[in-house]
C-alpha cells in the first residue's frame, strides 16, 4: 500500500447503476477497454460472473473508485478484470478488491484463483505476488492491442 492513509471504502456487488462509473475507470485504465454491452452482459447473462465495486464514502455520497470481475467455474475463480481509478491508486483499494474476491471464492467452495497480467505491468505483478499469487507460465501474444504476452498467475486458497 502507498504511504497515504487508507481510504474509507466498502466493497459490494456491482449493479447496473454502477456501469457508467466502471466504464470510466475501464477507459482510464486499459488501452482496449471493455464495452458497456460487455459489462451489462456479464451482470445479466453470465451466472458464473461475479462483479464487485469499491465505493469511497464522500460527503456527496458513495463514489465507485474500483472494481473487480471474476468467473467461478469448477472450483476456481478466474479474475477477468480489476482496476482502480487513477486518482485513487496505491491506496490499498486493489488489494481490498482482490481480498474480497478471494473471500467470495472461499464462500463458493473454490480452491484456487487465477488471472493474467501483462509482462510489463510490474506494479500489478508485485501486488499479486504480495497476496500469494505465483507465476505459472506465459500466454504468448495474449493482449490484442499490442500482442504483449501475459503472465498466468495462480493462488491456492
Amino acid at each position: 500500500m502507498g504511504s497515504q492513509a487508507p481510504l474509507p471504502i466498502f466493497i459490494e456487488p456491482m449493479t447496473l447503476d454502477d456501469v457508467d462509473a466502471v466504464i470510466e475507470i475501464e477507459r482510464r485504465s486499459f488501452p482496449t477497454p471493455w464495452s458497456r454491452a460487455a459489462f451489462v452482459s456479464e451482470l445479466l447473462d453470465n451466472d458464473r460472473a461475479h462483479y464487485m465495486v469499491a465505493r469511497l464514502k464522500t460527503e456527496a455520497g458513495p463514489r465507485v473508485v474500483g472494481y473487480i470481475g471474476m468467473w467461478i467455474i469448477a472450483g476456481e475463480g478466474h479474475i477477468t478484470n480489476v482496476a482502480v481509478h487513477p486518482d485513487y491508486r496505491q491506496r490499498g483499494i486493489g488489494r481490498r478488491l482482490l481480498e474480497a474476491a478471494a473471500d467470495l471464492c472461499r464462500s463458493c467452495a473454490a480452491r484456487r484463483m487465477t488471472l493474467e497480467v501483462r509482462v510489463s505491468n510490474i506494479v500489478a505483478q508485485r501486488l499479486y505476488e504480495d497476496i500469494g499469487f505465483v507465476s505459472a507460465g506465459i500466454r504468448k501474444g495474449y493482449y490484442r492491442d499490442n500482442n504483449e504476452d501475459a503472465i498466468i498467475m495462480w493462488k491456492d486458497l
